[in-house]
């Protein structure tokens, strides 16, 4: 979920709602190095779940919370342009999952804005070419992507430039599939309103040819976005996956302080 680089007040109603949750793993797009997102991750911290967050210098990034073992995987995100707009670690699951968080930066006709995000674009399928196959059919990739794919409905034509559409080519050619489309085929979601309330669909989660059979469930979480907590919505999937319960954190959810309620 993009979380809007949360303020402090807003990251208190957020946290209670991502702490009720029952996902395994957050991933959290959007994120910056001010109050809100220090607030929200040190109480996952404090309770005991593993947390990835990198140095950001001002940007915004994305961030990764475990309630179950995960193997943190520097070697991934440091091949990306901007590494600090993604996440990636391995589970500690049967079998081991590799996932990945990216938050893709937003442009407008700013050339200097459009060059970052080609660039980064181009750094992440690069990144996913030079994943070993059996690592990648076992990859849950997702986070913001910041484009939406030639059959968007609506579809702003002039909006999006050939190298945006290309992504999701580069995703289809690495054999990732888009757990939305796999769970509602034919169904437009839209996770993000412009202010006339045109709807578009920025945020995804993809997964490898050997997890496509292990979907179980998962969709779009609007709540977020109509309690006004961030101005995404939420995209979640279940995968059917073995865990070894000595690798599952004993930690109670993490709540917000008593004077919150």
């Amino acid at each position: 979920m993009n979380v809007q680089a949360t303020s402090r007040r807003r990251a208190e109603p957020l946290l209670r709602w991502l702490a009720d949750r029952p996902e395994q793993i957050l991933l959290l797009t959007e994120t910056s190095g001010g109050e809100g997102s220090t607030y929200l991750l040190d109480h996952f911290r404090r309770a005991g779940c593993q947390v990835q967050h990198r140095h950001l210098n001002g940007d915004r990034g994305a961030a990764m919370i475990s309630r179950i073992a995960v193997t943190d995987r520097l070697d991934i995100t440091a091949q990306l342009s901007i590494p600090g707009r993604a996440v990636a670690a391995t589970t500690h699951t049967d079998p081991p999952v590799t996932v990945l968080g990216v938050y893709v930066p937003s442009s407008d006709r700013a050339p200097a804005k459009v060059a970052r995000k080609r660039t980064f674009l181009a750094s992440l399928v690069d990144t996913l070419d030079r994943m070993p196959d059996h690592e990648k059919a076992h990859l849950v990739l997702g986070g913001d992507y910041n484009v939406i794919p030639r059959d968007h409905q609506p579809p702003y034509p002039g909006v999006w430039r050939p190298f945006e559409y290309d992504l999701f080519d580069a995703l289809a050619a690495a054999n990732l599939t888009d757990t939305h489309a796999r769970l509602a085929p034919g169904n437009q979601a839209h996770s993000w309103y412009g202010r006339n309330g045109n709807g578009y669909r920025f945020d995804y989660l993809h997964v490898g040819r050997e997890l496509r059979d292990r979907i179980r469930g998962g969709g779009y979480l609007h709540e977020p976005r109509e309690q006004r907590l961030t101005d995404h919505a939420a995209v979640t999937v279940d995968l059917d996956l073995t865990v070894d319960m000595h690798d599952v954190f004993a930690v109670p959810p993490v709540a917000a302080p008593q004077t919150l309620f």
